[in-house]
């Protein structure tokens, strides 16, 4: 049980972390590169899309484990340090006030994922059908 709930501490301070990094690619005080890194980083962890899909054994979670915690580390490294003390205190008050599930976010994949979806029918039925 005990593993358990380091575990879940873990996704928060990482979910915590993330949102900081978020806040901080947004600060005029970071400098445009790691802006331009931090927004990489985020959007990929936020991303519902891996570089290395999940449904392969082992090598599916590698991407997981290895380069969110990496592009974390580097982008961390980018970012000024009372910048990212600042954005971490207000991504701690943020949580406690917050939930950080966005319905907008999943309604806005969920209708892109409908339109591709669409798309590809009409392609498919011009493609075959005549």
């Amino acid at each position: 049980m005990r593993s358990r709930e380091n575990l879940e501490q873990r996704a928060r301070n990482l979910k915590a972390e993330t949102f900081a990094l978020y806040l901080a690619a947004r600060d005029p005080r970071t400098p445009w590169y790691a802006k331009l890194f931090v927004a990489s980083v985020v959007a990929y962890v936020l991303s519902p899309i891996d570089l290395i899909p999940d449904f392969l054994p082992i090598l599916g979670y590698l991407d997981d484990l290895i380069l969110v915690p990496l592009g974390i580390a580097l982008a961390i490294g980018l970012i000024p340090g009372p910048v990212l003390d600042e954005c971490r205190t207000k991504a701690q008050e943020a949580m406690k006030d917050a939930n950080l599930t966005s319905r907008t976010a999943a309604t806005v994949i969920i209708v892109i994922w409908l339109a591709l979806a669409a798309l590809s029918a009409v392609w498919a039925y011009k493609a075959f059908a005549g």
